[in-house]
């Protein structure tokens, strides 16, 4: 009751007009960039940061909520309507929502991604608003070697189960570490990987380094490709735009199995709601084989309605586990994460003590922005790719220009642009050689939390490492990574069989 009290308060905050007008601008803003080519969710988030700095935290977080779920519907819209999703979270959609667009069904396709975006992401908040307190509960009995367990946790999971490669996954994760620990040594006041520039002295700006990785990054990948990748034409979408009550009841125990496999990989570090929406389609394809006349490969319903629920679930799961335990589970919420930061708040247990009106009106703006993009989406999604018509050159000259402008807003400072032209190069090469960029962002991140947690613990304990595995919460940790890291391997050594023979 105390938390629905707690909620009742939250509405009373995002709901003022204000707010609300910042809801929806958010919610335009992150669709808009969402159904761009080559753009995604987590490029909405990394393209608007710098924009939400100009707001009072509030204002500036519940815009946020509307950016962030607003790219999540502008990146199914893409992979329905023109086979290219936005973000990898988004490619099981792809499959059989593209095929209904393909038979004309486009409208129809929209709708269920729509719905089942609405009722992933619906029941994800509802389960935020009773899970991230008891959450935060837990987190408060944390100590350094908890914190850092945590961290390690995050650290080998995602770099070993996101992309291919597990090598790659590292090779993310160490640059993102390398990255962190450029600046003064934050115990002994030292500077360090500097090279003797004063500039590097206070580190490199996480906004920085989103912006330029997720953002100038792409745009020189997309640069490089503009003469091999044939020019996409969108499909003509016609027919009507809402669901028969057949095709209602065909998604729906669809929707329900995805919500349920979605939700509890939000507090899971896999690197984003990849895993879930693949997990959320194959069982679906698996029902699908037992029917008299399997529909799957054909634009089938439920290969859609299923990926779009566990996908948003993931998401708004992922932000309560971002709020109570300050631990990102994927590239978009450690960018939610450098939010916090420049604002200086750190999600975690105290920030529901310190900061009551903003978590909550957060909470509620998560209700908020997913009714308002389903006004926008059910009835307007096709418009959105008429963005498509705006010529390449200019597009993303627009995002580049939009890149500098923000970064420079941050710090006024010449040497930040030069500093995002390297680190833009370096997310180009990353992207050309099929490096995943979400270890990167979650080293960045979480390395200084990993660093001066395992310093803090050992400093304690007069350099016993023994004590970063005394408690039963460290145990529970490694343990349930042990597992994660089996059933990886096994996976991926199967993988390997069956692409050999």
């Amino acid at each position: 009751m105390e938390s629905l009290s707690l909620l009742m308060e939250g509405f009373a905050g995002a709901l003022t007009p204000m707010n609300l007008l910042w809801v929806v601008v958010g919610c335009l803003l992150g669709t808009a960039v969402g159904v761009m080519p080559g753009l995604g969710s987590s490029m909405a988030v990394a393209l608007l940061l710098p924009m939400t700095f100009a707001l009072e935290p509030t204002a500036a977080f519940i815009m946020f909520a509307g950016v962030y779920f607003g790219g999540l519907f502008g990146d199914s819209t893409m992979a329905i309507l023109m086979n290219t999703p936005g973000q990898a979270s988004a490619i099981a959609s792809t499959f059989e929502g593209h095929r209904m667009a393909k038979d004309g069904r486009a409208p129809q396709a929209l709708a269920t991604a729509a719905l089942g975006a609405f009722l992933g992401g619906f029941s994800a908040a509802v389960v935020v608003v009773f899970l991230a307190p008891s959450l935060a509960d837990f987190a408060a009995t944390f100590g350094f070697a908890e914190y850092f367990a945590l961290a390690v946790f995050a650290f080998v999971a995602t770099s070993s189960i996101v992309g291919d490669s597990v090598v790659k996954g590292v090779a993310a994760l160490v640059v993102g570490l390398g990255i962190a620990t450029i600046g003064m040594d934050p115990i002994s006041a030292t500077e360090r990987a500097t090279l003797g520039v004063p500039e590097l002295f206070d580190g490199v700006s996480l906004v920085t380094v989103t912006v330029a990785v997720l953002a100038l990054g792409e745009v020189f990948h997309i640069a490089s490709r503009v003469r091999r990748d044939p020019k996409t034409v969108a499909m003509k979408a016609g027919g009507r735009a809402w669901l028969s009550r057949a095709e209602f009841r065909e998604a729906g125990p669809a929707w329900a199995r995805g919500t349920a496999i979605g939700l509890p990989f939000g507090i899971i570090p896999v690197g984003g709601s990849e895993v879930p929406t693949f997990m959320a389609y194959d069982l679906e394809r698996r029902i699908d084989r037992k029917r008299p006349r399997p529909m799957f490969g054909k634009g089938a319903i439920r290969g859609l309605a299923a990926p779009e629920a566990a996908g948003n679930a993931t998401t708004g799961t992922a932000m309560g586990a971002l709020l109570a335990l300050g631990l990102p589970v994927s590239a978009t919420a450690a960018i939610m994460l450098a939010a916090f930061q420049q604002y200086g708040l750190q999600p975690g247990p105290l920030l529901f003590d310190r900061a009551p009106d903003l978590v909550w009106s957060l909470l509620a703006s998560f209700f908020v922005a997913l009714v308002v993009l389903l006004i926008i989406n059910l009835p307007f999604a096709q418009l959105w790719a008429k963005l498509l018509l705006i010529p390449a050159p200019y597009l993303y000259g627009g995002i580049t220009m939009f890149c500098g402008l923000g970064v420079y807003a941050l710090s006024a400072a010449q040497f930040d642009l030069y500093l995002l032209l390297l680190i833009g190069v370096v997310g180009f090469v990353m992207r050309r050689y099929d490096v995943p960029l979400a270890p990167l962002m979650i080293g960045i991140v979480l390395g200084p939390l990993a660093e001066s947690s395992l310093r803090e613990a050992l400093l304690s304990s007069d350099g016993d490492y023994a004590v970063l595995v005394s408690s039963w919460i460290t145990w529970l940790l490694y343990g349930i990574l042990a597992v994660v890291l089996v059933v990886t391997v096994r996976a991926k050594l199967r993988a390997r069989r069956g692409a050999d023979v």
